[in-house]
């Protein structure tokens, strides 16, 4: 069981199954999680880049199936405490948003300057990266998480692991040369090690950084995500 089965009951409908997916239910969290004062449906919808119906339907099914969301005026105010505006992470919800950050503990815009070894074509592309602590074993070679990049409509999604010294492009070989022709260029992997550090988080051996690319940075980060989404 890994940490997404608790969303299974979203998906689950005696008539019409639900048009979001795990990675927009995410995406959701992380966002609750950034903005403490609340976030409406229609913010909720340009960020997730669904229909106002999805997005309505996902708000309901947070608020009443998981209870990970609530609308402040609905619950209990503290003593001096301004009603906010839209819906705020639960207890629950900040619980469950937690124990995901402890696996993706970073997804942030890519400044593509660093990566022109990686993201061959820049021009109209915009980039997000994460960081997956401990993912490497579930890693082949970046197929997978290239083709969940694109069912959300990104470009698509490419995976580095770190050994503990270097980033490499992933491989299941073990020989010495070609280790030599994955790895990823110094300043890249500084680029990173800052990024990571600054958020208070280590790089360690065995995490995967994975680069989504869309024509978006909405598309980017849903690419990005999803594919994260594949290592659980």
């Amino acid at each position: 069981m890994n940490e997404l089965s608790e969303l299974d009951p979203l998906f689950e409908s005696p008539t019409i199954k639900p048009t979001f997916d795990y990675v927009h239910v995410v995406l959701s969290l992380f966002l609750f999680g950034e903005n403490t004062e609340g976030i409406g449906r229609y913010r909720l919808q340009k960020e997730l880049y669904i229909g106002a119906g999805t997005v309505k339907s996902l708000f309901n099914k947070l608020k009443k199936v998981t209870k990970f969301i609530i609308v402040p005026s609905e619950g209990e105010l503290k003593a001096g405490e301004l009603q906010r505006r839209g819906h705020v992470l639960t207890q629950k919800g900040f619980e469950f948003l937690a124990k995901i950050q402890k696996k993706i503990p970073l997804l942030k815009k890519a400044d593509l300057e660093y990566l022109k070894d990686i993201i061959i074509k820049q021009e109209d592309v915009k980039s997000f990266f994460c960081l997956v602590k401990k993912a490497s074993e579930k890693l082949s070679y970046g197929v997978e998480q290239r083709d969940a990049a694109i069912k959300v409509n990104g470009s698509g999604a490419t995976c580095l692991v770190y050994d503990g010294v270097n980033l490499f492009f992933p491989t299941k070989t073990a020989f010495k040369d070609d280790k030599d022709n994955t790895k990823i260029n110094p300043k890249t992997l500084n680029y990173f090690k800052s990024e990571i550090e600054g958020v208070n988080v280590k790089l360690e051996k065995n995490d995967v950084i994975i680069i989504g690319s869309g024509d978006n940075y909405q598309k980017a980060r849903l690419a990005t995500l999803n594919a994260a989404l594949t290592l659980f």
